[in-house]
């Protein structure tokens, strides 16, 4: 049997269906009725994962080691991370928000794979002496994973920026309601008797469940949450990645440039959690911080490493 034939045919089976995906997922968004569209997306992302996960663990089995020794493979298991966060994100809310702006990265992602990247590259190739450890699975798995929830939690708060693009609104988080300026609400049914401010309590957007207001509300939290389960996973990444730099070079920490745009990515996530913990700030700030944070884990992914330098060089690109 040829493998490369049968790993080929599985990624391009789900670059296929991203293709649909991203079609259809908007088309939900547009035509909201479309009720079995929004099952039809469900199961779409969940096959993507079945088929993303046969393609790495066959090439896991027949290599003999995680498949994570090139870029190549790096960008699979980073499209199998994010729809991994697709579908556990979806479990918890009913929204198409989600997957309409994170497929459009996965397309991407997988095109550049398969498309952009030589053949030489795409190729499994012998893991470097460095790599011969347990540590690749704990550390590299990790801070990929946590790469797809912060991405699709930064997504959210670029959302949740263009939506209020030149427009004042002020987020409570969790008190009796949320404050917007007046302006924003003068033609709603609810503004009357306030100059300048309006609060709308939450019994009231409760009867509003298309309002703006929860749209932002829902995005806000969501962004929150899932930045939250990123962190964690970052900061465990990071401590593995220590400890096994100790191991394969004899420094737990070398400022290798991978190694400073980590901490960097780690210092903007950690005030954007100490932000909204601590309620100094609310609605645009946070969401201005989280959505730097993009950029930052972009370049701490692949930045550092379509530069050729550092001790994290190895297996991406030459």
């Amino acid at each position: 049997m040829n493998w490369n034939m049968v790993h080929n045919t599985l990624i391009n089976t789900s670059f296929l269906l991203l293709l649909i995906n991203l079609i259809t997922v908007w088309t939900t968004i547009a035509f909201p009725k479309f009720i079995w569209l929004k099952v039809f997306n469900k199961w779409q992302v969940i096959a993507v994962n079945v088929l993303l996960s046969i393609a790495l663990g066959s090439r896991w089995l027949i290599h003999g080691y995680f498949p994570l020794s090139n870029l190549y493979e790096s960008l699979i298991f980073l499209t199998w991370c994010l729809t991994f966060t697709q579908i556990l994100i979806n479990k918890q809310i009913k929204s198409q928000l989600v997957g309409a702006i994170s497929v459009p990265i996965e397309v991407f992602i997988v095109a550049f794979a398969s498309l952009s990247l030589p053949q030489e590259m795409q190729k499994a190739s012998p893991l470097v002496p460095a790599l011969h450890s347990n540590w690749l699975i704990m550390h590299v798995t990790v801070m990929i994973l946590s790469y797809a929830f912060l991405l699709i939690g930064s997504l959210l708060s670029i959302l949740f920026l263009l939506i209020t693009r030149g427009q004042a609104v002020k987020l409570q988080g969790s008190s009796t309601g949320y404050i917007i300026d007046n302006s924003q609400i003068s033609n709603a049914p609810w503004s009357s008797s306030y100059n300048n401010q309006v609060e709308i309590s939450k019994q009231q957007l409760s009867q509003k469940p298309y309002s703006k207001i929860n749209l932002l509300e829902s995005l806000d939290n969501l962004s929150y949450r899932t930045i939250g389960l990123g962190f964690p996973l970052l900061t465990i990444g990071i401590i593995s990645g220590a400890v096994w730099a100790n191991e394969a070079w004899g420094s737990y920490w070398s400022w290798d440039p991978k190694e400073t745009w980590a901490l960097i990515t780690w210092l903007i996530f950690a005030s954007y959690l100490h932000s909204r913990l601590t309620k100094s700030w609310q609605g645009k700030k946070p969401a201005i911080l989280a959505s730097l944070g993009f950029f930052i884990v972009w370049i701490c992914y692949l930045g550092v490493n379509f530069l050729g330098q550092g001790l994290h060089s190895y297996g991406w690109v030459s």
